[in-house]
């Protein structure tokens, strides 16, 4: 079992403002306010982490994090403003209308027997408030490249670990010894492949070494914080890249085990299409500032296993519509022990998917006028038919359907005046994109009353 991580060697390098290419008019002007106010109260304090990092390869931080000698309650006493948080890692957040800069206390990699720092039998992290120095802090942090320090000092970098020639050369790169670190966090290897995907840097070797055997370790982190990493994942705009690398290091099959065993059964391949298709164009929409939805990724993610859980229960000749929901439903419960998906997100997402056999329903005769003013009506119908039209990335024999109802979000009327007769030719049901759905098998009448079940 991997024991406390060891420091790792520490040697401070300056690197001296016109050797790099931060300004500080990039930084957030209420970052700097809380850089000068700490200075002034007789503290060190630095810029740190993803932001150094993103805007020396030319990005644009959403976030400013700053790291500090000053504890937490100092902090709150410099800042009206403060308001303290968390107890795994003490945090203070001052809040400048809707922006928040966090600021950390340089934290040790040590356990000084205060009780602070707590680690569980299997090397997991479960409490970390031990403060110490900067060269501590360095240490302690996740890569090389988020352990850099912008100082208004003299508007230098403070690099203790080898980060900035990392950033330099665009390599990810482990602190201390990886399997350690991972066991220390299993959701690290999600930040490997976050991080990669986000900034298109090379994964270091011994970093990426051991991630396939450790994967089965993310089953131990808590559903809750599995749900918040996917949402970074899949909703900031390089999800297909994550995807991928989720798929290369084997973390996709813990996160999604049926999922990834429904994409392994499908050798036409077609559902895997229809999955990165969707990604690409949740990634398109997030470039172009438009609005994404955590129940349209879930249910993309989730297709493949729905599609799966469906062929099986109609299999068994449960009857179509009571197939579709028992599979949804089965879907949903099995997800919730590895990622805590709130209702608020599952429940449209199995709208999504209930509603495709509506959207498809007209292999069998025309659609009554009535039946279609109410799905139009259905406040999940948009995100429906995107699903559909997406679905044709798998299977040309949507067209149709999605002609139908392109036209009848125009014109309703002129749509369903314009339907063709039926033809004779059967889809392939609603098994799935490339699945082909198990013959429907003739049910007896049963003599008795009995209960189903």
């Amino acid at each position: 079992m991997p024991t406390q991580s060891q420091p790792a060697s520490v040697t401070l390098r300056v690197v001296p403002r016109d050797q790099h290419p931060i300004s500080r008019k990039d930084i957030s002007p209420n970052a700097l306010r809380v850089l000068y106010r700490l200075r002034d109260g007789g503290h060190q304090a630095f810029l740190v982490g993803g932001a150094v990092r993103d805007l020396m390869v030319g990005g644009h931080p959403k976030d400013f994090d700053i790291a500090t000698s000053a504890t937490p309650e100092e902090v709150k006493h410099l800042f009206r403003n403060c308001r303290l948080i968390g107890r795994r890692f003490r945090l203070a957040h001052v809040v400048f209308g809707r922006e928040i800069i966090e600021v950390a206390t340089f934290r040790a990699n040590v356990d000084d027997g205060s009780g602070d720092r707590q680690v569980h039998d299997d090397g997991r992290l479960l409490r970390d408030n031990v403060y110490g120095t900067i060269e501590d802090d360095a240490v302690r942090r996740d890569f090389t490249a988020n352990a850099l320090y912008y100082t208004i000092e003299d508007f230098s970098i403070h690099d203790y670990v080898g980060g900035f020639e990392d950033v330099r050369n665009r390599v990810l790169k482990l602190i201390g010894d990886p399997e350690t670190r991972y066991h220390e966090d299993p959701v690290r290897m999600l930040r490997v492949v976050r991080f990669a995907a986000k900034l298109g840097f090379d994964i270091d070797d011994a970093t990426a070494a051991p991630v396939p055997a450790l994967a089965p370790l993310l089953a131990e982190a808590a559903p809750a914080r599995l749900f918040e990493e996917c949402l970074k994942m899949f909703l900031s705009g390089y999800g297909e890249a994550c995807f991928l690398g989720l798929e290369r290091f084997g973390l996709y099959a813990v996160l999604f085990p049926e999922s990834a065993a429904a994409l392994k059964a499908n050798r036409s391949g077609a559902l895997r299409r229809v999955v990165l298709e969707g990604l690409r164009g949740t990634d398109a929409r997030v470039h172009a500032d438009e609005p994404v939805s955590p129940a349209f990724l879930f249910a993309l993610l989730l297709w493949p296993a729905y599609c799966r859980a469906l062929i099986e229960l109609q299999g068994q000749g449960v009857h179509a519509i009571e197939a579709q929901r028992r599979a949804a439903d089965r879907v949903t419960v099995h997800e919730l022990s590895t990622i805590a998906l709130p209702r608020r997100f599952s429940l449209p997402m199995q709208e999504i998917w209930l509603l495709q056999s509506r959207l498809t329903s007209a292999q069998s005769g025309a659609r009554p006028r009535k039946r279609v003013m109410r799905t139009l009506a259905h406040p999940r119908f948009r995100a429906a038919f995107d699903f559909l039209v997406l679905r044709q990335v798998a299977s040309d024999g949507h067209a149709d359907d999605v002609a139908f109802w392109r036209e009848a979000q125009a014109d309703p009327d002129n749509a369903i005046a314009l339907q063709p007769p039926p033809g004779d030719e059967e889809g392939e049901g609603e098994g799935g994109d490339g699945e082909r759905s198990a013959p429907r098998r003739r049910r007896r009448r049963r003599r008795s009353a009995a209960p189903t079940g």
